[in-house]
């Protein structure tokens, strides 16, 4: 299966819709979405996965590679990653949660929270 990126503007922030899986053959879409937007000088960005199926290490490495890309340049980066979704939970909230690296990241349950400097992340 393909990964779908999607990019639409929210205020500030460039929202990254992604569905489909992230694996070795289609984590470097994302990698690509990603440093376009911040070539663009998009510095504050939501990576929503509410629609991610599948998510393996290479797409772990890709979404930690984000963290620290906006990192360097005083971007902010937002996941969405809701406890529902994909059928029975978020595949992806599972896999970051199982590998400790779920912590890194600012999870919001949605993207319109996501972009709401109102609305507070998700406990990790």
């Amino acid at each position: 299966m393909a990964l779908r990126v999607t990019e639409d503007a929210q205020g500030d922030w460039a929202v990254l819709r992604l569905s489909g899986e992230m694996d070795l053959v289609t984590s470097p879409v994302l990698r690509e979405q990603v440093h376009r937007a911040v070539a663009d000088g998009r510095h504050s960005l939501v990576l929503d996965l509410s629609d991610v199926l599948f998510c393996d290490s290479s797409g772990v490495g890709v979404l930690v590679a984000t963290r620290r890309l906006m990192r360097s340049c005083h971007g902010r980066l937002r996941v969405v990653l809701p406890a529902q979704g994909a059928e029975d939970g978020s595949h992806v909230n599972r896999v970051l949660a199982a590998l400790g690296v779920r912590r890194l990241f600012e999870v919001y349950a949605d993207a319109d929270g996501a972009v709401d400097d109102a609305v507070a992340p998700l406990s990790a």
